[in-house]
């Protein structure tokens, strides 16, 4: 019977940390060894069935204090240590922050909110991957929105999460009052620039990130779609992810060229999700662009993802309702767990 090994990292102060599992939700399971710092706890569970749920718990004297959230879980085949980082006394949901504004080389601040994952604030020994999206007005508050409907991003991190579905992220809600001038040729090298320069050093400096363009996405919708796409086919060393919807493709860019003819390496790496609604909604030229990219040797399923909702308009309402599944196809449970294997 083989075992699994799990990582608990939590800045414990008092008490101690144990497991409870599905086996016996009232029996201890006690770690196998603690860091001098107790930081870290390890554990080791006998992987005697296809899923098997846990939770983290303190025990303080006789109070027992649950990790906050759904149960954790576990698919023992082919799967390595498995690391957690709870939380136990802050809310299970993320917040967003007020709007702040980072200096900037262009005319005017840049103006972001960022939304904090459940737990952000308790446990500091966590790092965390960050997705960047554009049009920041329409992301988090109607009343902020220029339709006066959001996306509800928040609402569909907390989801996943509570789903214990995807890793926790960041997300830095950019805002812009130029979306036709940055998100377009020749103006989004510029923007680019300036995201790459001043926005990602200004978050990477103030919050708990993780390094790398695995861990570094970007998101938008329509001009914001074709951005996202730029962002990352420019500068794939940054942004590893890119999340296109009803991308407006061959309007004001020149991406398709640039698809056709830059070479593949760095970009090899790059994971990108395209999709749009039909009819009308840039189904025709993001069918067009998923097709290049697969006569440039990305695979489907695997560096890219394609797909096309029947009804579905260009509206605020759409992408919120299907903003998920980027989110999911760039740091979901299943893919990392198969990513996980392929490396092995």
């Amino acid at each position: 019977m083989a075992a699994v090994r799990i990582r608990v990292t939590y800045p414990l102060e008092q008490g101690r940390m144990v497991l409870r599992t599905d086996a016996d939700w009232d029996q201890d399971i006690e770690p196998t060894s603690v860091s001098q710092a107790r930081t870290l706890h390890e554990f080791e569970l006998d992987a005697d069935r296809p899923v098997i749920q846990f939770k983290p718990c303190l025990i303080d004297g006789d109070q027992v204090r649950w990790a906050n959230g759904t149960n954790e879980f576990l698919l023992p085949r082919g799967q390595g240590p498995v690391n957690v980082r709870p939380h136990f006394y802050s809310r299970g949901v993320g917040r967003v922050t007020r709007p702040m504004e980072i200096p900037s080389s262009l005319d005017e601040p840049r103006r972001v909110r960022i939304y904090l994952p459940a737990g952000y604030d308790e446990n500091t020994l966590r790092r965390y991957p960050v997705l960047y999206m554009h049009d920041g007005k329409n992301l988090f508050i109607p009343e902020e929105s220029f339709t006066g409907s959001d996306w509800g991003i928040d609402s569909t991190m907390n989801q996943l999460d509570a789903m214990n579905l995807i890793r926790r992220t960041i997300v830095v809600g950019i805002h812009t009052s130029k979306r036709q001038a940055e998100y377009t040729e020749p103006g989004y090298e510029a923007y680019g620039e300036t995201i790459v320069n001043e926005v990602k050093p200004w978050v990477d400096a103030r919050y708990r990130t993780l390094d790398g363009p695995a861990n570094t996405g970007v998101m938008g919708s329509s001009l914001g779609g074709v951005v996202s796409f730029y962002l990352a086919w420019r500068w794939p060393d940054v942004f590893g992810n890119a999340a296109c919807l009803s991308t407006t493709f061959h309007l004001h860019d020149d991406l398709f060229d640039r698809v056709a003819n830059d070479p593949l390496e760095p970009r090899r790496k790059l994971m990108i999700y395209l999709d749009s609604g039909w009819p009308g909604d840039n189904y025709d030229v993001t069918l067009s662009m998923a097709a290049l990219l697969v006569s440039r040797g990305f695979v489907f399923g695997r560096d890219f993802i394609h797909c096309a909702f029947p009804n579905a308009t260009h509206s605020e309402r759409s992408w919120a309702e299907r903003c998920h599944l980027p989110i999911q196809f760039f740091s979901g449970r299943i893919r990392r767990l198969s990513d996980k294997q392929q490396r092995s």
